[in-house]
């Protein structure tokens, strides 16, 4: 099973598919944990380049075809190959996060992110995706607060500068995404504390996933 978890800047996700891979993993089951960008060391290069701050002069086009680069060999590399031996695969942002980003906001088309996303996944979709959403003000808070708390050479916050109607334009696309694809999306309210949030999370995972007896 391929379990995908999304949402805008500061929305918690990380720190959720954390306690998800602990919780499953506890119940006997064989979790891997991934992240996009990155999650091989190919992929990891290009995340580098992709959330450096520095990088601020990059095109959308570059950003583009640098995330799908990244998603191609991530999917044939790990995703795949877990997937193949019947593990549960949770990857904490995927090609939904594509199609919000440089699809929606920042307005490449979003038919053109799911063509290449075709050929960059060879048709792969999740089964399950947990959005987690909450005002854009406050997600943003969340998110330069941690990175303030982080090393100068350890932040990875170019989209956390990103104007406020950037974000407010993502969350939109992630909501329509959801809209759209209602038979996999949960949405989970990402405005309460680590617990709260997790309570709702654990529900979602014991229905989906639990509960399928997998």
């Amino acid at each position: 099973m391929f379990i995908t978890f999304e949402g805008p800047e500061g929305s918690g996700k990380s720190t959720q598919i954390a306690r998800a891979r602990h919780y499953l993993a506890g119940k006997g089951l064989i979790v891997l944990r991934t992240r996009e960008p990155g999650g091989t060391p190919i992929a990891d290069q290009i995340r580098t380049v992709l959330l450096d701050a520095d990088n601020h002069e990059m095109t959308a086009a570059a950003e583009l075809f640098l995330y799908f680069s990244s998603r191609a060999q991530h999917v044939a590399a790990k995703i795949k190959p877990a997937l193949d031996r019947g593990e549960i695969v949770l990857c904490d942002r995927f090609a939904d996060s594509t199609w919000a980003y440089q699809g929606y906001a920042r307005g490449l088309g979003v038919e053109l992110v799911e063509q290449l996303n075709e050929m960059a996944t060879g048709g792969l979709q999740p089964d399950l995706t947990l959005l987690y959403d909450l005002p854009v003000e406050v997600g943003l808070a969340r998110a330069r607060k941690r990175a303030e708390q982080l090393a100068a050479d350890q932040r990875e916050d170019r989209f956390e500068r990103e104007e406020l109607d950037f974000h407010r334009k993502l969350r939109e696309g992630f909501l329509l995404l959801a809209e759209r694809h209602p038979q996999r999306f949960r949405i989970i309210d990402a405005t309460g504390d680590e617990e709260e949030v997790w309570r709702l999370t654990q529900e979602v995972l014991d229905t989906e996933v639990i509960g399928r007896g997998l």
